[in-house]
């Protein structure tokens, strides 16, 4: 079995690698750093599964998890954030990841999820599932928070705006033009109800979408 283990710090991979090797000591396991990076490695040789961080230094996880799914929509992809499940879980389940965990989540749950994904299924915590079983209690898909609203590009120019990144960081690292950022940056003040950037950045740390 092999296994494509993408993050852009080091000893997180390890830290993966070590836990899953411990169960799994035949796995072939290895480690990129960049989305770039995974992309390529997608599609130079067969894999597995690929586990993937969702915020990574060149593009949005999401972002790569679709181009992989793009370039092989049969290679199972498990998502691996520091983002709570309510962030980005219901994004990443739709864009056809085959589970999505925490970086919070116990060693034993990292091995049962990678488990059964090889073996052909998909993976939720209980509580992201007790999430989802809400959703089906009321309107599917309706928004719980403000910022589910918003698409997957504005979530992500709200991220890195909270997180401190100027409008040219932004753009270079979504590869958007600035206008273009200042574009999404008015649609989100407009969804969340919001007047100035001072105020973006304080929704985005409350509701612990900034890194």
């Amino acid at each position: 079995m092999k296994i494509l283990l993408v993050d852009d710090h080091a000893l997180v991979r390890r830290g993966v690698a070590h836990v899953l090797r411990e169960d799994l000591p035949d796995l072939t396991i290895v480690e990129k750093g960049t989305a770039q990076d995974a992309i390529e490695a997608a599609q130079a040789m067969p894999w597995d599964l690929v586990i993937l961080d969702i915020n990574l230094p060149d593009k949005s996880g999401l972002d790569a998890l679709k181009d992989i799914k793009r370039v092989c929509p049969d290679l199972p992809v498990l998502i691996l954030s520091l983002y709570p499940e309510a962030h980005y879980a219901r994004r990443a389940l739709k864009a056809d990841a085959a589970g999505y965990l925490t970086k919070d989540t116990a060693p034993e749950e990292v091995t049962t999820a990678v488990k059964r994904i090889l073996q052909g299924g998909r993976y939720v915590s209980a509580a992201l599932a007790e999430q989802l079983a809400a959703d089906l209690g009321t309107a599917f898909g309706e928004a719980h928070e403000p910022h589910e609203t918003l698409s997957d590009r504005e979530l992500e120019v709200l991220r890195l705006i909270g997180s401190g990144h100027t409008p040219t960081e932004v753009a270079e690292q979504l590869t958007l033009s600035i206008k273009t950022v200042s574009t999404y940056r008015a649609r989100i003040l407009e969804k969340l109800n919001l007047r100035t950037t001072a105020e973006l950045i304080r929704f985005a740390v409350d509701h612990q979408l900034a890194k």
